[in-house]
């Protein structure tokens, strides 16, 4: 019996262990500032242009195009005008955007528009397409870091996306950008150190024309950033990350974003699920860094997830030791826990203390137990579709 509870308490201890010490290190690696930052554009003969699906953004669109005008002051701006039914597309061309309307309700998502577009832009296709949703910023500068980047390299480069905070923001909102800021920069980073590329995020991704012109876009797959990302990943084409450039969106409020974040999480447990190990496992029989990384970093739960896991086996696995009186799993995974944690404390220390304050890190209790019901909607109720986040400003 003893024997048997050793047994079960290295089962549960391990896997977790793997996983939060795989955190840790790509934390770190990504804490090492890379050199991105110092590259300067050289081809500025290079065409590009901004490609923003867009689905009901008349709250909003006019401004997007505006601020990318001013951003990118030589790049065209195509605004697909996706199924709407209010006045996105009138606003896109009265804002200065070329502007294609794209009418289909029986095949909505964000890859049929960019399909859409790219079928326009083939008649006179640039060197290089951004991809940028309609609700976000494009920092001066950066538009020309990423077509110079993805035409160089031949490959598809990521720009940092974070979400912007506010100071009249919810402690919760700022736990969110936080992840954010973890997920899209700190992690990013770490990943781009040890694999040599990156996921897609879906806003600030730069492609050369002649891959993008080929890639399999019309899909409504809900998260099909990450989908395209993976299979970009399996023929061995790596996405560049450019901290350099920098893509920003406003952070809705928790009970806008709760849609967003089921779709979202759903999608990406569902990707890693089916393609994390595999990718693990063809990485080591390729000897690929790059896919044993992309299929490692498929294999961390997103944050809070992680958190609520390592607590609930922290308190199962010391049940079993102190009923064997075997320990050794449990000091595993507590020291594995631990770094995690120390890791993250630091991420917040250099990275995230513009983004939240010691203040609102205190309510990360209260923001796990919000995200509960997201996951559990993975098993009772899972979101496949595609959804659009409520605007600021918009009716409910």
């Amino acid at each position: 019996m003893q024997f048997a509870l050793m047994i079960l308490a290295w089962l549960m201890a391990v896997p977790l262990s793997i996983i939060l010490i795989y955190l840790t290190a790509e934390i770190a690696a990504g804490l090492m500032r890379s050199s991105t930052s110092a590259i300067s554009v050289t081809s500025g003969n290079l065409s590009g242009v901004i490609l923003v699906p867009a689905h009901n953004e008349a709250s909003s669109i006019g401004a997007t195009v505006e601020a990318l005008q001013f951003s990118a002051p030589d790049c065209r701006i195509l605004v697909v005008a996706d199924n709407c039914t209010d006045e996105t597309a009138s606003l896109a061309r009265r804002a200065g955007a070329e502007t294609v309307i794209r009418s289909d309700p029986e095949h909505r998502g964000k890859g049929f528009a960019l399909a859409y577009g790219r079928d326009f832009l083939a008649k006179d296709p640039p060197d290089a397409v951004v991809v940028i949703d309609a609700d976000c910023r494009l920092s001066k500068g950066s538009m020309a870091r990423l077509v110079d980047k993805a035409v160089t390299s031949g490959e598809p480069v990521q720009s940092v996306n974070l979400l912007e905070r506010t100071e009249v923001a919810s402690p919760l909102v700022d736990i969110s950008n936080f992840a954010m800021l973890v997920k899209n920069l700190v992690r990013a980073r770490g990943l781009a150190q040890m694999g040599g590329g990156v996921l897609l995020f879906g806003t600030g991704m730069a492609f050369p024309w002649r891959l993008f012109a080929r890639l399999d876009l019309a899909t409504s797959n809900a998260v099909e950033d990450i989908e395209l990302g993976l299979a970009l990943a399996r023929l061995g084409v790596k996405v560049s990350f450019e901290d350099g450039a920098l893509v920003t969106s406003p952070a809705a409020s928790i009970a806008d974003s709760k849609g967003q974040r089921s779709r979202w999480e759903h999608g990406f447990l569902q990707a890693a699920a089916h393609n994390g190990l595999p990718l693990l496992l063809s990485g080591l029989r390729q000897r690929s860094r790059h896919l044993v990384a992309i299929g490692a970093h498929m294999l961390v739960p997103p944050l809070a997830m992680l958190m609520l896991l390592s607590i609930f086996m922290i308190f199962g696995v010391s049940i079993i030791s102190f009923w064997s009186g075997y320990f050794v799993p449990l000091l595993v995974l507590m020291v594995s826990f631990l770094a995690a944690i120390t890791i993250l404390i630091v991420a917040w220390w250099r990275e995230g203390r513009d983004v939240i304050t010691y203040k609102s890190l205190m309510r990360i209790p209260f923001y796990i137990l919000w995200k509960i019901p997201i996951y559990l909607g993975f098993f009772t109720s899972r979101q496949t579709g595609w959804n659009r986040t409520r605007r600021d400003g918009e009716k409910p």
